[in-house]
């Protein structure tokens, strides 16, 4: 059945369609707001509809539901957000466990600890040759490491520091190859845990040497 609207029902059918369209991503209102509009927009088109051509059920029917569904998915929304906090929240509980662990993150920094030195690599394949060079704060080598071979994956080493007397940090760098071809190699900084926290969404770390980690960067807990 065909429907014939007035000037002014006609008005306010797009306002009514629109109500879930791109208006409704650029507003940010709560459902119930949402809801008293619709009923305004809704009861305004029902006054002004052509009596000899009213508004047939079905049509009744989709316009309610499209708020209906407005709602239920803002409501879902809410509902979701407010489990990811509490999900963040029980995360960050259990990991207190992890307080006081070393642990290995991407970087190059070189922990130093009783008179030791100690790093990691992730290795992308086996290599037969594996060093590692170390560096002062300010690009001087220091001293280089002959690792030999090594299988692929994550690896860790350690290096006698009780001779190095310098105050600056050290930093490494891992050169690896099989058979003369270059083996991809990337550098694990080993650190400890002092403290755990969040961000309302996110977990974050706080390391021995001041450095903030997420849970995500974390390659292994030792």
């Amino acid at each position: 059945m065909a429907i014939t609207l007035t000037p002014s029902a006609q008005a306010s059918q797009p306002a009514l369609q629109n109500l879930t369209g791109s208006s409704v991503a650029a507003e940010k209102t709560d459902a119930t707001s949402q809801q008293d509009r619709f009923l305004k927009l809704l009861v305004a088109q029902l006054n002004n509809q052509d009596p000899m051509n009213p508004m047939d059920n079905a049509q009744l029917t989709s316009q309610t539901a499209q708020i209906s569904t407005v709602s239920g998915i803002e409501q879902l929304n809410t509902n979701l957000l407010a489990l990811g906090k509490q999900f963040t929240a029980m995360q960050a509980v259990q990991s207190t466990t992890m307080i006081g662990h070393d642990v290995l993150t991407s970087g190059n920094r070189l922990e130093i600890s009783q008179g030791q030195g100690r790093g990691g690599m992730e290795l992308a394949s086996a290599a037969d040759k594996v060093s590692v060079q170390i560096f002062s704060a300010g690009g001087q080598l220091v001293d280089t490491l002959e690792l030999g071979s090594m299988a692929a994956g994550r690896q860790e080493f350690a290096w006698d520091a009780s001779k190095y007397s310098g105050a600056s940090a050290l930093n490494f760098k891992v050169a690896a190859s099989n058979a003369g071809q270059g083996v991809a190699a990337n550098a694990l900084a080993r650190d400890t845990i002092s403290s755990i926290g969040t961000d309302g969404s996110a977990m974050s770390f706080a390391l021995k040497s001041g450095a903030i980690v997420r849970y995500e960067q974390i390659k292994a807990v030792l």
